[in-house]
């Protein structure tokens, strides 16, 4: 579904990716592991276009995404849950899930995308005309969600959104990305908690200051010494 071919990627004149390369297949949930600057939200957000590659390509379901601008990518089917789910504080949270809706072809289906979204996280039904910034974090987040859902995409991504909450709403929230896996949704997932990223994917790659340098089944990158050592502090 998704390939990333060597591709650079500059802030000004600091590189931040150097000819990085992964794929991911349809179905499955992928898991990008790294330290804190290692490149792995610069990779999200070449994919959904926030980032432009300078080298390489990136391709979504066999099209080139080099000349797709940001706008048109949620329309074909890529969504992005950002790091600190820059939610419109002063929008409620039925205008910003509503807001995740604005391509014409998701347009058509939002009572039933909100439906799907209320049913998943029912707290948000009932406050539906709160302001999304006088909600916990964790409640945001979940709007954060919602609102990529109402895309209706089949690329989730997903920036560290287990940051910042308590642990018991962490768990809340890798059970959520679980049920969505088990739907047939395909996530590409960025996490702090690199044992549990790990114990719910297909597959993982790990950065290393721009580079890819390792890849392989979760279960086996779990299991490598060295990133128990890296990583894990095991």
């Amino acid at each position: 579904m998704l390939e990333l071919r060597d591709i650079d990627v500059f802030y000004g004149d600091a590189q931040a990716l150097f000819g990085a390369s992964l794929d991911v297949r349809r179905g499955e949930l992928v898991t990008l592991v790294g330290a804190n600057g290692a490149g792995k939200t610069t990779a999200l957000r070449a994919v959904a276009g926030i980032r432009p590659c300078t080298g390489g390509d990136i391709l979504f379901e066999g099209a080139s995404l080099r000349r797709v601008p940001a706008h048109r990518r949620p329309g074909m089917g890529i969504a992005l849950v950002p790091e600190g789910r820059e939610l419109w504080p002063q929008l409620s949270v039925l205008e910003n899930l509503e807001l995740g809706a604005f391509d014409r072809s998701a347009r058509a289906h939002r009572a039933a995308s909100l439906d799907h979204v209320f049913t998943l996280f029912p707290k948000l039904r009932d406050r539906s005309r709160q302001l999304a910034g006088s909600m916990s974090g964790g409640e945001q987040q979940m709007v954060a969600i919602g609102r990529a859902l109402m895309s209706r995409p089949r690329l989730l991504m997903m920036d560290e959104p287990s940051l910042g909450l308590a642990p018991v709403v962490v768990a809340q929230m890798f059970a959520t990305i679980q049920r969505l896996h088990a739907e047939g949704l395909t996530v590409l997932l960025v996490e702090q908690n690199l044992t549990r990223a790990l114990q719910i994917a297909d597959r993982g790659y790990v950065l290393e200051s721009g580079h890819v340098t390792l890849s392989g089944p979760a279960p086996a990158l779990l299991a490598d010494p060295a990133i128990r050592a890296a990583y894990l502090g095991l």
